[in-house]
């Protein structure tokens, strides 16, 4: 992220999350800081959270391989953060990034492209 926040405030944010209403997991929804478009949804518990904070890249909970995995690992199209916010609720995340090549496994820009716009 582009600027330090305070370790003590990051540790309030992350235990501030709803994890138990979702079995430890929250979605989180992904958002290009330049376009604004919906990159994809994904699932974190508390240790993705906490190192997305700490190392300044997207983590998430797979819920396929019941493992931690950092975005880009393997392909390098890795999101760096910009932002962490939380809903209403506090029970979902929105992570702003910078996104690093396409986001999607399938090799898009987005999850969200099926859809073509009218017009």
């Amino acid at each position: 992220m582009e600027t330090e926040i305070d370790p003590k405030r990051i540790d309030e944010f992350v235990n501030g999350i709803d994890f138990a209403k979702g079995d430890g997991l929250v979605p989180v929804v992904v958002q290009d800081q330049r376009t604004k478009d919906v990159l994809m949804v994904a699932y974190a518990n508390k240790e993705a959270l906490s190192l997305s904070f700490s190392t300044g890249l997207a983590h998430y909970w797979s819920r396929s391989r019941s493992s931690l995995w950092k975005k880009g690992e393997t392909s390098g199209h890795v999101q760096k953060i910009k932002l962490i916010d939380t809903d209403c609720d506090n029970d979902t995340l929105l992570y702003v990034v910078e996104q690093i090549g396409v986001a999607c496994h399938r090799g898009t820009w987005s999850c969200f492209d099926t859809v073509k716009k009218e017009g």
